[in-house]
Parts: C-alpha cells; sequence; structure tokens
C-alpha cells in the first residue's frame, strides 16, 4: 500500500507541476534568429595598422563595441559572441534594413581626443588631436586620487606630440569621443605633459572612470572587420519554420506515445510518462540557463528523445525477453533493467564523447547542436533509465503489474522452465 501511495502521490505531483508551469515556461524559451527571425554576421577581424598585432583583449572589447553600436540602433537583445582567435558573430533580431546595419557595424570604432576649433559653437568641439592609435596598448587604467575619486591614467606614445598639445590647451577643454558620441563632460588641461602620462578626472563614478578607460584602450586596437559570412531570415519565414517545426514534433510524440502503450502496455504508459517528463525538464534547462532555442538545436531535441525512446524500448523487450524465458516478474524487471541499463549507458557514454568533440572543436550553430545534446543525453539517464525503472519496479512491488500479458508477452510465447 504504500509503495502505491508514494508512485501516486509521485506521479501526481509532477503532473500538476508539469500541466500548471509548462505554457509560463515555453513563453519564456529564447528562440534563435532562424526561428523569430533577423539579421546574422560572421566578421573577421585583423589590425587596422599594418604590422599591429591582434590580442584576445582587442578582439573582446571589439565585440563589446559591436554589441553597443547594435544596441544604439534600437534592435532586440543583440548576441554578440567571439569565436576562435580572429572572429566576431553578431546576431541581431527584428532588423528591417540590413544595408544600415552592415554599414554600422563594419566601421572600426574611432576614438579621438577633440578640442574646440576657433568658430566653434559653445560645447562644441571639432578638432582632432588625438586618435586611438596614439595610445600606448593597454595603457589606461582606473586609478584613485589623493580624495580617493575614480580617474583614468593614460600613456601617449609621443611624448613631444603631448607635449605641444597640453601646452597649447592649458585651461581648456579636451573633449573625448567614440565615433561621434562624447563620452562624458570634456575635463581640463590642467598641466603641461613633458613625460607622455596623463590622468583625466572629472567627477566620474568608477563605472563611469572603467567605462571611458575600456573605450581608450580600445581606441588604441582598432580592428578592421571583414564579413566572411551572412544570413538573413524573414520574421514570417522564422515563425512559420517554428510552426511547422513544433506540428511535426506533436505528430511525431504523440505517434511514438501510442506506439509505446500499443507495444508494452502499462511499462509503456510509464516510460511515456518518462518521456514526457524529460522534454519538461529539458525546457526548463533551456530557460533557467537562458539557451537560445534554434533549429540545428531542435534537430539535437529530437536525437535525444529518440534515443530516450530507443532506452525505454531496450528496456522493455530485455524485460519481455526475460518473461519468454520463464522468470518471474520481479526476476524479468530486475534482470531486464539490470541488462539493458549497461547497453544504454554505453551507448550514451559515447555519444556524449562525441558530442563533448564536436563542441570543444566546433563553432556556432555545431557547438549548439553538440551542448543541447548532451544536456539531452544526461537528462534522459536521470528520467529513461533511474526514473523510468524506480516507476516499474515499485509498480511491481506493490502487485499492480502480476501477469505477463501486462508487459505484451502472450502465455503460448513463454518457455518452460
Amino acid at each position: 500500500m504504500k509503495r502505491m501511495l508514494s508512485f501516486i502521490l509521485t506521479v501526481v505531483v509532477l503532473t500538476g507541476v508539469m500541466v500548471v508551469s509548462t505554457p509560463g515556461l515555453l513563453d519564456r524559451v529564447r528562440l534563435g534568429l532562424d526561428l523569430k527571425g533577423g539579421f546574422e554576421i560572421l566578421y573577421h577581424a585583423e589590425p587596422m595598422d599594418t604590422g599591429g598585432t591582434l590580442t584576445r583583449a582587442s578582439l573582446q572589447k571589439t565585440a563589446e563595441s559591436l554589441e553597443k553600436r547594435a544596441n544604439a540602433l534600437g534592435t532586440s537583445e543583440p548576441e554578440v559572441t567571439t569565436e576562435g582567435t580572429d572572429r566576431i558573430r553578431l546576431k541581431i533580431a527584428g532588423v528591417t534594413d540590413e544595408a544600415e546595419v552592415r554599414k554600422k557595424m563594419k566601421e572600426p570604432a574611432v576614438l579621438t581626443f577633440r578640442s574646440a576649433e576657433e568658430g566653434d559653437a559653445p560645447g562644441t568641439f571639432s578638432k582632432i588631436e588625438l586618435v586611438g592609435s596614439d595610445f600606448v596598448e593597454g595603457a589606461a587604467e582606473v586609478q584613485r586620487d589623493n580624495l580617493n575619486r575614480p580617474e583614468i591614467s593614460i600613456s601617449i606614445k609621443n611624448k613631444d606630440k603631448f607635449a605641444e598639445i597640453t601646452k597649447r590647451l592649458l585651461g581648456k577643454q579636451l573633449a573625448i569621443y567614440l565615433d561621434d558620441t562624447l563620452l562624458s563632460d570634456p575635463p581640463y588641461v590642467r598641466a603641461v605633459l613633458t613625460d607622455g602620462k596623463a590622468s583625466i578626472s572629472g567627477g566620474y563614478t568608477l563605472d563611469q572612470a572603467r567605462e571611458i578607460a575600456d573605450t581608450i584602450n580600445l581606441g588604441a586596437l582598432p580592428l578592421k572587420l571583414t564579413e566572411k559570412y551572412s544570413q538573413s531570415v524573414g520574421a514570417t519565414l522564422g515563425k512559420q519554420s517554428l510552426e511547422e517545426t513544433v506540428r511535426a514534433g506533436i505528430v511525431g510524440s504523440v505517434l511514438i506515445l501510442i506506439f509505446m502503450i500499443a507495444m508494452y502496455r502499462l511499462p509503456g504508459v510509464l516510460a511515456s510518462f518518462a518521456l514526457i517528463l524529460h522534454t519538461w525538464l529539458l525546457i526548463l534547462v533551456f530557460v533557467l540557463a537562458d539557451f537560445t532555442l534554434t533549429l540545428p538545436g531542435i534537430a539535437a531535441f529530437i536525437l535525444g528523445i529518440g534515443m530516450a525512446v530507443d532506452a525505454n524500448i531496450i528496456t522493455n523487450e530485455r524485460i519481455r525477453e526475460e518473461m519468454r524465458n520463464g522468470k518471474g516478474i520481479m526476476s524479468s524487471v530486475k534482470a531486464g533493467n539490470k541488462t539493458s541499463f549497461r547497453t544504454v549507458m554505453d551507448a550514451n557514454v559515447t555519444t556524449i564523447i562525441v558530442a563533448a568533440v564536436m563542441f570543444a572543436f566546433g563553432t556556432g550553430a555545431v557547438k549548439g547542436f553538440a551542448l543541447i545534446l548532451i544536456v539531452e543525453i544526461v537528462l534522459s539517464i536521470v528520467t529513461n533509465l533511474y526514473f523510468a525503472h524506480w516507476l516499474l519496479t515499485v509498480l511491481v512491488k506493490a502487485g499492480a503489474l502480476k501477469k505477463p500479458k501486462q508487459f505484451g508477452v502472450k502465455e503460448s510465447d513463454i518457455s518452460a522452465l
């Protein structure tokens, strides 16, 4: 009685949680560009100056700059990631003018220090005094002044040039621009600096100071971006792909569940419940880990479900084989679970190894496919091996499964011991 009560309680609670939470989870799954429409570009990065070096830091800073530009275009949640040592992938949803995106993204970030030209309106700075390449690479750092206020220390390559500029602009403002955007209130030149070093202060917060320092370091390492690959998916096409994929998935899943129940009777019902739980847990992982669902991800999703179905079929077939050999119900379930466990685990472990190699050496969609496949297999081991085996064992011990025909085994197929 206690076993049956624990079985019923487990099934009812899990069913209730899945029914109540599934609509909300589905709404929170983040869709990729191929499912909701958008624009994707893969860039190859190289130094702007001949003989310049391309570092991991400069690649990351350039990616951050691209993300800021994408946000400035008013796009929805741009995704910018670095790949390898010289590539940046940009994904933007809801793009209406691809030509404008290409133009804005491809232009290198231009850092300039500007002074007011004669005739400039108040607050206007049109004369370029320094550009990004004038700064020492990575030299901009956030420090504290005597009053513990944040300030940015910088180093200039040409000391004489910097000395001339600070002498000419003594007591005047020197504005900092990224492209044509003024970064902050222009600081004043308060001394003639002859050693190529200076400190920029202006009542900045710590975050503002760090942002300015990062921008200066980025400007000292301007990168040229060359478009290597791009794809565009219209919102209508993306919606159609999603609807057709979901429809196909529902039809396929229903057919699988019907097959499992028809073939294996009550154990097939338990296996179907484990499959549904497996799918729900995968959706939960997508939401909690903030994964992006793409068409390759759906392919991994379907492949994983196929492997989960295979695991249940192997288990039930081994149990039925033991029954046909004349063993009792409990003995058949124990032996079938044990032998099928080793077979299924071997298959899952080898698949995880292959997926791990794909994730380590692949890029873009290949990595996404591999990661989802790994997660899917781990969840399948938990639900379709351990949990499904536990449910079946509980029912057998509770006396709910007493006859071979409840497993789809005919009496005439059982061999006499």
